[in-house]
């Protein structure tokens, strides 16, 4: 029997994650009482009696619980942390099993564990394959988009969109300094600084993460069947990655995956034209979030 306690439960990304967890076999589910829920004492102890504690705070607060943590010494619990604080962070395994070889099996091991944000998730998906693979050089600049729905955008945006009050479609962060760049750029291996441009519209989750590409000013000129290639190598084997072949005239919605931790790759292009357009489906509080941080426990406790 595990026990995990869930710091930050009664947020988006941890009522969702209690959610997957409630009648596991062999976990059990520790809780705080809500006046205790900011009592840095109450927090160590509980601490103490988890086997893993998964972080669902704001930024500020995941550093102070972690340092509670790190307090405890060889007491200490492991750890997932769900928000941003620690992703590019030493010390701190990136919580992508799909990311290479060998990278569930850092994740299964490890004492703490950072889970991707949910538009580097779809990014980092579609980039890594091809810098790997030597397809996309490191220094190419890149252009990435991103939709998501609004759960993803915290308690007041939600309720902005649930009564009413936000706009149907808006892009943000525009001065383009979104905090997931640092982890889009570090774990897809770029060493040119992307340009990343994301929006919400008014659906309650789901995601579509592009990015496009002028064939001919790759090395090698790929086609798109190159570029197929390198996915279906990559992925090859992973439980939650599928790869599409190109289809003509195709229309993407972003809702499609909802309620699951599987993301779609998918190829389209204008092979006529040398032009491509990388997308990535997928739910944004399923892989990238709750479910990410569920199949990251999962590797950690050999389930």
């Amino acid at each position: 029997m595990a026990t995990i306690f869930i710091d930050g439960e009664a947020g988006t990304t941890g009522l969702q994650i209690r959610e997957k967890l409630e009648g596991s076999s062999g976990i059990a589910l520790a809780s705080l009482a809500p006046e205790a829920r900011k009592d840095p004492a109450a927090k160590q102890k509980i601490y103490g009696e988890a086997d893993v504690v998964i972080l669902c705070l704001p930024d500020e607060a995941a550093k102070e619980a972690a340092k509670l943590v790190d307090d405890m010494g060889e007491k200490a619990p492991r750890v997932i942390d769900a928000s941003s604080a620690h992703r590019v962070a030493p010390g701190w395994t990136y919580g992508f099993p799909e990311l290479v070889a060998g990278q569930g099996d850092a994740v299964a091991k490890a004492k703490k564990v950072t889970n991707p944000g949910c538009h580097a998730t779809g990014a980092i998906a579609l980039l890594r394959p091809l810098t790997d693979a030597g397809v996309l050089p490191k220094a190419t600049p890149v252009s990435i988009t991103s939709v998501s729905g609004y759960s993803g955008g915290g308690k007041a945006m939600i309720e902005a969109y649930e009564t009413g009050k936000a706009p149907a479609f808006e892009l943000y962060a525009l001065a383009l300094e979104h905090k997931h760049i640092p982890e889009i750029q570090l774990y897809s291996g770029l060493t040119t600084r992307p340009v990343f441009v994301p929006s919400v519209g008014n659906f309650r989750q789901g995601m579509l993460v592009s990015v496009p590409l002028f064939l001919d000013a790759l090395p090698g000129k790929p086609t798109l069947a190159d570029l197929q290639a390198v996915y279906d190598e990559h992925y090859r084997g992973q439980k939650h990655f599928r790869v599409f072949e190109t289809t003509e005239n195709a229309r993407l919605e972003p809702e499609a995956l909802n309620g699951g931790n599987d993301i779609e790759v998918h190829v389209f292009g204008n092979e006529a034209r040398r032009q491509a357009v990388l997308v990535a489906r997928f739910d944004n509080l399923g892989k990238g979030a709750s479910g990410a941080a569920v199949q990251n426990l999962m590797l950690m406790l050999k389930r």
